[in-house]
């Protein structure tokens, strides 16, 4: 028996892998289905089944080209949802066979109405692995109020009770030494403070879990469970309804998206489509030249989830600039989120807009040394905070106001276009995403503060509130 747990840290999401005797199953997989066919042919095995422990929200799943490729069989927990493509509706308790070894599944509504765990019992019959989705996660429990804005009268309440009575009757009773795969990290808007481990035993999760609790009342855990739910980003429903209806093959995407396209024709594109330009570089790249009214939302971050965040509509055009050789893992990683309307790349990338004699924008930075300077020099001095509510009450800068990136179209009602703004967020990544998102929209006195609060806190004589340790992450 093989178990791989296959993470990706931009999403904060685990697939796996499980095989045994010359048959596999996947469990919860990422829409480029490939490595996981190639794994499992370099080990001469079948993909028999593709599982979804319920349909997913913060990413689309491969699970239908997976099917489409390999011959398996999709499998979900009980639901009344009919779905686009064939898939097999499984029984609470149902039980499959893989190999020699079983795969039980367990119905644990509450993150959403068809939820499910998958229980790994082994060849010699016991019980060894759990793998949870989204029902528990390493030091959480799945937010149950994303369902509720796919079916309306599925309300956060409802589910948190549901979730309440799937621990307590599906999960507490199982035995300690499981190991806990879930599907996402720390870093995942699925939970309100998810760990950075990404498994653990059952046994420790009860007793360093919350919401696995076995003294909690229902009302009690429905109390913890909903303190700290922030709006989800705006593209999970998509999301939700492309992995229920079905979606176009990553492969056609792939090829749609990753045309080259000369400065003449990128020009055009943009012209004539309303095309949003996305800046995939560095943030410090970016600032030193861009397209004029491109955005920066760097590769090297959490690119997917940021994209789905700020665009709110998943069939946006999209132009892309990137660094050469980097133009396919764009396209992929936009598609993983549904954004499958990109209509090329600039060929050549900045240095042929530059070739071109195109004009650029630029966007200043200080450092944190500076900006201290400024504060110090000067009476009124305007600094935004970009980061999320939950970091900036745990620690900011005295003089800071915070304006959430995540709501920049509400943050952006507190800035004036005549004064002068010092932009941080944690490191620089958040804060070069906002401005350039502003400056788009004719905001052009915003300077960013490279190294951002990680950078700014290291400062002698600078004041900043007490730390404060930070209940959620969302």
């Amino acid at each position: 028996m093989k178990i791989e747990q296959i993470y990706t840290g931009c999403l904060a999401h685990g697939a796996y892998y499980i095989e045994s005797n010359g048959e596999a199953a996947i469990i919860d997989p990422l829409r480029e289905v490939q490595p996981y066919i190639n794994k499992a042919e370099s080990n001469q095995a079948k993909i028999k089944y593709v599982f979804e422990t319920h349909f997913h929200a913060d990413f689309v799943s491969g699970h239908i080209d997976l099917a489409g490729k390999t011959g398996a069989t999709i499998v979900y927990g009980p639901t009344q949802m009919q779905t686009g493509f064939d898939a097999y509706v499984a029984k609470d308790n149902e039980i499959f066979d893989l190999g020699a070894v079983k795969i039980k599944l367990i119905h644990t509504p509450g993150h959403t109405l068809e939820s499910s765990c998958l229980l790994l019992i082994d060849e010699q019959g016991k019980e060894t692995a759990l793998f949870t989705g989204d029902t528990v996660f390493i030091g959480d429990v799945g937010r149950p109020d994303l369902a509720q804005h796919v079916v309306s009268d599925l309300t956060q309440d409802k589910l948190a009770r549901l979730l309440y009575h799937s621990i307590h009757h599906k999960i507490l009773p199982l035995a300690d030494d499981l190991i806990v795969y879930p599907a996402h990290g720390a870093g995942s808007a699925c939970g309100k403070n998810l760990s950075n481990e990404t498994f653990d035993t059952l046994g420790n999760q009860k007793k360093m879990n919350y919401a696995l609790n076995p003294r909690l009342t229902e009302q009690e855990f429905v109390d913890q469970l909903l303190n700290g739910l922030t709006p989800p980003p705006s593209y999970f429903p998509k999301n939700v309804l492309l992995n229920i209806n079905g979606y176009n093959s990553i492969d056609n995407i792939l090829k749609s998206g990753t045309t080259p396209l000369s400065v003449e024709a990128f020009e055009a594109a943009a012209s004539e489509t309303g095309a949003i330009i996305i800046d995939t570089r560095n943030a410090t790249n970016f600032s030193r030249g861009f397209i004029p009214n491109s955005i920066n939302i760097g590769i090297d971050g959490s690119f997917a989830v940021w994209v789905g965040t700020l665009i709110s509509d998943i069939k946006q055009p999209l132009l892309i600039v990137a660094d050469e050789g980097r133009e396919t893992e764009v396209v992929t990683r936009l598609a993983r989120v549904g954004y499958d309307n990109t209509l090329g790349y600039l060929n050549g990338g900045i240095q042929a807009w530059v070739d071109a004699q195109k004009p650029l924008d630029y966007i200043e930075n200080i450092t944190p040394y500076q900006l201290k300077v400024e504060i110090r020099n000067k009476q009124d001095v305007h600094i935004l905070d970009v980061r999320k509510q939950s970091e900036f009450d745990s620690q900011h800068l005295v003089e800071a106001i915070n304006a959430p990136l995540d709501y920049i179209n509400e943050s952006m009602q507190m800035i004036k276009k005549d004064k002068t703004y010092y932009v941080h967020c944690a490191g620089g990544y958040r804060s070069m995403i906002f401005i350039s998102i502003l400056k788009a929209r004719g905001y052009h006195q915003l300077i960013n503060v490279s190294g951002g609060f990680n950078e700014i806190k290291q400062l002698a004589d600078i004041d900043i509130t007490a730390y404060v340790c930070p209940t959620t992450m969302l």
